[in-house]
């Protein structure tokens, strides 16, 4: 700095403003279109006042220019929309307008000439850079500033990060409303996304190891099938979580709505193979890059997007990527009234599917085409529902009831809502442990209420089917999971349940072919991958159940199903030892009535009998508190020698309709813990009765 000078500092409101393609017009055009931009400004409002104001200071560059404003946050926004409305008279000049409030140092040397720097007017331009032509963009620090004068929040449509000079990000936010600024998603947000530098940070140490433990589990499988990449389908596609860019994180449910929606309408096109949303989910705000995804879920193309709802308004960004080459096959943005949602749901889909050259029959016409509701709030209800219902546990599977009942309030005609009724109270038994005969009548009317307003809707059919499934009505829950997969070849869940009601009744080859589809459409479920090593290890091929269970551990070691269902292929291979452990591992993690059931059985085959009835004792005091399976008192009265008693509380649990899934991935057609009643006629009875599905 020469000596003498004086130096200023504050900080200050910039505006910096730049005319698009300048270098490439001609001298004149140059120098016509620069005085035209600066009519604009002397002209406007905010610039008349703040100069009367003294308040004003002006930095001139070749091609634009910085305005920075001492009085107020907001003086460079209004500036900005007067001169956004005034360029819509000159289309001939294309301008993008940044704007930043921060430190401002204006220097005066001897001679009394002025000079302005600092941050401020470096981050302004920075956050300029991001835009386009009628890109008005501001940064975060400005955005939030503004919040606080609540006129402006539908003005403001939060962009995520733009990577600046030097690898540096700027959380951007693009201002827009009624034909002033530009609503299209900038190319370098679109140029960021296609080098799927997507992380925003997530650095949590369990999620990171989380993550870590997938792509173990799966470079291992890989390591089995490496041609896998050469025979994916090009018809299969993964739609991964939609980013929220809403202000209000509550909005989660709403971004994780429309992508599930998007994904089940995709799910429906029977030439698409279409990954399941729980496996999808696992890559929530992941920096992998879009090949290692395609790779771990077995498809060729990524569906990604984001999801900005502000009042009434929505805007969706997607764009369809080739995971071989990383090339866009298909983008597009949709700025529509919240109403119109249905549609923009649908037009996406029957993008994708005409992108892959995916054939639609009738059915699937009829399913994009669909608005399963005409109340915009009934739908909202509905989202949240679903985005509880997903979290399973007590609490929120009861959160999940109660938006359900409050979207059928709105609109009494909402077959999806009924069906998510269903769903709901239909495995809230496992979860809350109650007997199943007090929310299972809940869920078969709900379900028999979704089919009867739409026959058509495979969630309504497996909702139904689910809820026979519960109610110990086997024979009836399978033409309702057949009927669902005709309408959604592609519902994992339905294949997984499906898959186990055939393994309830004994009918191990199919329930292996249901579960292995569900595995192919939701790789990455702990869930799915679970049940499927159970229905190995029960259709006699324990070394594959055991080898599904271990990659099922490898991806979370934590998941106290996997272990208990390895305890019990352990425990039918007379590994007595390797049981227990397992057992233990699994009610370490999480306590259950039947993990203890299970641990005690394998105490009193281990000659640990006394262990075995403290165990019986403790259970059947808890019974007399709350609900306890029979079941699992059954099994200790068993092993212990007590027959009558176990069959008495096998009756029992049959009248409760809690002898299927309440045992435990057991049925009493199925169960070797059984065994030792097989030759008794009474039992023969009761196995008749779960076939039949008569409760007496």
């Amino acid at each position: 700095m020469p000596s003498g000078s004086k130096v200023k500092f504050e900080i200050g409101h910039v505006l910096f403003i730049d005319i698009v393609g300048y270098s490439k017009l001609l001298i004149t055009e140059q120098s016509e279109r620069l005085e035209t931009l600066k009519k604009i400004v002397r002209g406007t409002e905010q610039v008349r006042l703040a100069e009367a104001e003294g308040k004003l200071l002006r930095l001139p560059t070749g091609d634009g220019g910085a305005l920075v404003f001492r009085n107020s946050p907001e003086a460079p926004v209004l500036c900005a929309l007067e001169i956004g409305k005034e360029l819509k008279n000159h289309p001939e000049l294309q301008v993008r307008m940044g704007i930043h409030s921060g430190p401002v140092n204006e220097v005066t040397d001897l001679n009394e000439q002025a000079n302005i720097a600092g941050a401020g007017i470096n981050l302004a331009q920075r956050v300029m850079d991001c835009g386009d032509a009628g890109h008005i963009l501001l940064s975060k620090h400005v955005a939030e500033d503004l919040e606080h004068y609540g006129h402006w929040q539908p003005l403001l449509h939060n962009l995520g990060e733009c990577e600046v000079k030097h690898g540096a990000r700027l959380g951007v936010v693009n201002l827009y409303s009624d034909g002033v600024g530009n609503p299209q998603l900038p190319r370098r947000f679109l140029a960021l996304k296609k080098r799927r530098s997507r992380t925003r940070f997530a650095g949590a140490a369990a999620a990171l190891l989380l993550l870590a433990a997938v792509v173990t589990a799966f470079v291992i499988v890989s390591k089995k099938s490496k041609g896998l990449a050469s025979n994916v389908s090009d018809k299969s596609v993964a739609v991964l979580p939609f980013d929220n860019l809403s202000h209000d994180p509550e909005n989660a449910y709403f971004s994780e709505g429309i992508q599930d929606e998007i994904l089940t309408r995709l799910a429906k096109i029977a030439e698409l193979k279409v990954i399941s949303r729980t496996s999808t989910q696992r890559f929530k705000s992941s920096p992998n890059d879009v090949g290692q995804i395609a790779r771990q879920l077995g498809v060729a193309n990524i569906l990604e997007g984001s999801v900005q709802k502000t009042a009434d308004q929505v805007r969706v960004n997607v764009q369809l990527i080739n995971a071989a080459t990383d090339a866009d096959l298909w983008a597009e943005t949709y700025d529509r009234k919240l109403t119109d949602i249905f549609a923009v749901e649908s037009e996406i889909a029957r993008a994708v599917a005409e992108t892959l050259q995916a054939r639609l029959t009738g059915t699937a016409e009829h399913v994009l085409a669909s608005r399963p509701t005409e109340n915009p709030e009934a739908h909202q209800l509905y989202l949240k529902g679903r985005f509880f219902w997903n979290k399973r546990t007590t609490e929120n599977l009861r959160k999940a009831i109660d938006y359900f009942q409050q979207a059928i309030e709105k609109d009494p005609a909402y077959a999806l809502a009924y069906a998510g009724l269903g769903d709901a109270h239909a495995i809230l038994p496992i979860y809350a442990f109650t007997a199943p005969n007090e929310d299972v009548p809940t869920a078969l009317a709900a379900a028999l209420k979704a089919v009867e307003l739409d026959d058509s809707l495979a969630e309504a059919h497996t909702s139904l089917a689910n809820a026979l499934l519960f109610n110990v009505q086997l024979a009836a829950a399978e033409p309702e999971f057949r009927r669902a997969l005709e309408l959604n070849p592609n519902y994992a869940t339905a294949h997984q349940w499906y898959g186990e009601c055939l393994q309830g009744e004994g009918r191990f080859t199919e329930a292996v072919a249901e579960l292995r589809r569900a595995h192919e459409l939701d790789p990455l479920s702990l869930i799915i991958n679970a049940s499927y090593g159970c229905v190995l290890g029960e259709a006699g091929r324990s070394d594959e159940g055991i080898a599904q269970l271990h990659k099922t551990l490898e991806m979370d070691p934590t998941f106290w199903v996997a272990h208990e269902i390895l305890g019990g292929i352990l425990e039918g291979k007379a590994d007595l030892n390797g049981a227990a452990a397992e057992y233990e591992k699994s009610m370490q993690r999480y306590w259950t009535p039947n993990g203890a059931a299970r641990l005690a059985s394998i105490n009193a085959r281990l000659g640990k009998k006394a262990e075995a009835r403290k165990t019986l004792d403790d259970l059947t005091t808890q019974s007399r508190q709350h609900y306890v399976p029979p079941y699992a008192l059954a099994v200790i009265h068993l092993v212990l020698g007590e027959k009558e008693e176990a069959l008495r509380l096998l009756e029992k649990c049959l009248d409760q309709r809690s002898i299927f899934l309440q045992g435990d991935y057991g049925s009493p057609k199925t169960d070797k813990r059984l065994d030792p009643l097989r030759g008794d006629p009474r039992f023969q009875k009761l196995v008749e009765r779960f076939m039949s599905g008569k409760s007496a």
